[in-house]
């Protein structure tokens, strides 16, 4: 080519102006979606937890029901088949941080209920305590 010919030519790639629109255009996309990505994480972390302590008090009432005693602890329910592990708590990640509360019958000593030990409200503003 000559150098007539490259003057009139457009050079490739975008312009600044084009990028910064698409930039743009990808930031307000972003700043849509990234708080209804968080907000379902965060619902299904509560709905983990709902279902975690389900599972535990369904196994509580069921170890109560079959020996006519509460168990002493939550490895009591892993130890003798009645869970496989004790779940993590999803707010907190971990195994450790469960209430549990104690039965208040003296004859019958054990774990009667379980709680989260995480801080904080869910999505309904409950506090995780009193799920």
């Amino acid at each position: 080519m000559t150098g007539k010919q490259l003057r009139g030519r457009r050079p490739d790639g975008f312009t600044l102006i084009e990028l910064l629109v698409v930039i743009s255009i990808i930031a307000t996309l972003l700043t849509i979606a990234a708080p209804r990505y968080f907000k379902s994480l965060e619902r299904s972390k509560e709905t983990v937890l709902r279902q975690d302590l389900s599972i535990l008090r369904d196994a509580i009432d069921k170890y109560r029901g079959d020996l006519d005693q509460y168990p002493e602890s939550l490895q009591t329910l892993v130890d003798n088949g009645y869970i496989r592990a004790v779940p993590k708590d999803p707010i907190t990640n971990s195994a450790e941080t469960w209430i549990v509360v104690p039965s208040d019958d003296a004859d019958k000593p054990g774990v009667k209920d379980v709680h989260s030990g995480a801080e904080g409200a869910g999505l309904s503003g409950l506090p995780f305590v009193e799920l």
